[in-house]
């Protein structure tokens, strides 16, 4: 299965990194390395998914065997793991293939069916990386779940954005072509407004194409709004559902900035200033704060603050899939155990939580309303 999200540029990071010993600045290798990637993870598509049959349900099912959870994706009738595994910034750049090995393999086998990646993270190896990985595995393409996200395809003008010669040309009807090619099973959107993703499934009504299905927006304790005012009226009205992502905040909730700021991390590399300035803002010194009452909670529930968070974002009844971002596999395992706390956010809880944030609810719905 693959999805493909048209993606806006609105302060998006680039990825960096070194793959093995090919050069990031050869385009051959690239385009015969995407190439590969595209035969395993693209071409060879079919629907499926973890989800035992006979126990589906339009909401929600769980895994008999992992414990995890299935959604639709919008009002798709496309099925993905409530936790997801993202690239940015990791395959390519901060861990070797080894570990990036790993850490598919722990989502793989925990019931992960829904892998994200992009053209642009770390100029394209990360969609090899995880090709291969896929091809090595012998994996099951019909147990997969791919999307990736364009935008930023090379340095070019051509090679930019989202025009026909890129990859589209109005963006609702190439992808459309692109479905009806056969290259795709589905598409979304990442990072558009409200208003943005009206207009294309207008365009799609008026013109008999196919609507995209999701958003991929950002969503975590300090970042609430857009998933929870303006996505739920889109996914009544249309269907769209929210794919989310940075349930921690960019590390920020992990507690790896409690004590200032690690010399090994992402925040101490200059290409991420944006997020040192972040964390030592007065914001940022707010939010620490918070999150040492917030840790209280979780030590009630008998969870990690990490745990906490996830949950958290998972409660949300329109989000379809939380996206997780890890460098290791201790994090990885210890966030894909969020899920077992899921019943014990009750609104009580989600209650003590938005008073410690100081933010009003936004009449989110919850699965445990």
């Amino acid at each position: 299965m693959q999805v493909s999200i048209a993606c806006t540029d609105h302060h998006l990071k680039r990825g960096n990194g070194d793959h093995s010993k090919q050069s990031a600045t050869s385009p051959n290798v690239v385009n015969q390395a995407r190439a590969k990637f595209r035969t395993v993870a693209i071409i060879a598509r079919s629907f499926g998914s973890f989800t035992p049959r006979n126990h589906i349900s339009l909401k929600e099912s769980t895994g008999k065997h992992t414990g995890m959870k299935y959604r639709n994706l919008g009002k798709s009738g496309l099925r993905v793991s409530c936790l997801g595994l993202g690239t940015w910034v990791t395959f390519g750049g901060q861990i070797t293939d080894e570990v990036a090995e790993q850490l598919m393999t722990i989502a793989y086998e925990g019931g992960v069916n829904l892998f994200d990646t992009a053209e642009v993270y770390a100029g394209g190896k990360a969609e090899i990386i995880l090709g291969n990985i896929i091809k090595k595995k012998c994996w099951r393409r019909s147990s997969l779940v791919i999307t990736t996200k364009l935008f930023w395809g090379g340095k070019a003008e051509t090679e930019r954005g989202l025009s026909r010669k890129h990859i589209i040309e109005e963006i609702v009807r190439a992808m459309t072509y692109v479905i009806n090619q056969g290259m795709a099973m589905y598409w979304g959107t990442s990072r558009w407004t409200a208003m943005e993703i009206m207009e294309a499934y207008s365009v799609a009504r008026q013109f008999n194409l196919i609507p995209p299905v999701c958003e991929q927006a950002e969503y975590h304790l300090f970042q609430r709004e857009k998933v929870e005012v303006q996505l739920p009226e889109l996914y009544h009205k249309i269907g769209v559902g929210a794919m989310t992502w940075s349930p921690l905040a960019c590390g920020i909730i992990s507690g790896k900035y409690e004590n200032g700021i690690p010399e090994t991390s992402r925040a101490s590399m200059k290409s991420y200033q944006w997020l040192k300035e972040k964390i030592v803002s007065e914001d940022g010194r707010k939010q620490q704060a918070k999150l040492k009452e917030l840790g209280h909670i979780a030590e009630k529930l008998g969870c990690t603050l990490p745990q906490l968070a996830v949950a958290w974002c998972l409660r949300n009844e329109g989000v379809s899939s939380v996206l997780l971002g890890t460098s290791n596999p201790q994090q990885l395992t210890e966030n894909l155990g969020a899920i077992q706390f899921l019943p014990k956010m009750t609104s009580h809880v989600a209650s003590d939580i938005d008073h410690i944030l100081g933010n009003r609810p936004y009449g989110r719905k919850d699965f445990r309303s």
